[in-house]
């Protein structure tokens, strides 16, 4: 089985590569990863069987005749508004799905607030999946700009928990 590290490593490379969905299998364990935000049209018309005599023109409508079927994935949540604001700053983004807590327990303070000093190493919340809990880093210094989700929120991949100001 893959240690959590190398799970995020995968993460990062399908997240940075054009493949949509990788699977990966290995003694009994699978992993299967797949990028949101896609849209995918399916249209389905319906097979025209005719002898070769028999062929005649047949008006095709302005719509199609069979139903088009539009699938969407669930996309990672909207930006802050202005991107003009955003453009420099870099985001932290959720590695995985699962919760957001800004502590490392429900009586303790909040990692980072707006306005913190951050480091590369620094670690800015914890994300929850499956009972195991993922340190998540800053992976720039800078200072937090804006907190984007709240504690206890349920965080998609790749969904932006941060902004922070670079130095």
């Amino acid at each position: 089985m893959l240690k959590v590290q190398e799970i995020r490593e995968l993460i990062k490379l399908v997240d940075q590569s054009s493949i949509d969905e990788f699977v990966y299998e290995n003694e009994g364990s699978k992993i299967k990863m797949k990028k949101t935000g896609s849209v995918t049209v399916s249209t389905v018309q319906p097979a025209v069987h005719a002898a070769p005599e028999a062929v005649q023109q047949v008006p095709v409508p302005a719509a199609p005749a069979a139903p088009v079927q539009v699938v969407k994935q669930d996309a990672p949540q909207a930006e802050p508004a202005s991107s003009a604001h955003t453009e420099n700053l870099h985001k932290i983004t959720s590695p995985m799905v699962g919760t957001f807590y800004a502590s490392p327990s429900p009586d303790a303070d909040a990692y980072v607030t707006t306005g913190s000093k951050v480091s590369k190493d620094s670690i800015v919340c914890i994300v929850e999946a499956m009972k195991l809990f993922n340190e998540i880093e800053a992976e720039v210094n800078g200072e937090i700009v804006e907190v984007l989700v709240k504690d206890g929120q349920l965080v998609e991949y790749g969904q932006p928990l941060f902004l922070v100001k670079p130095e």
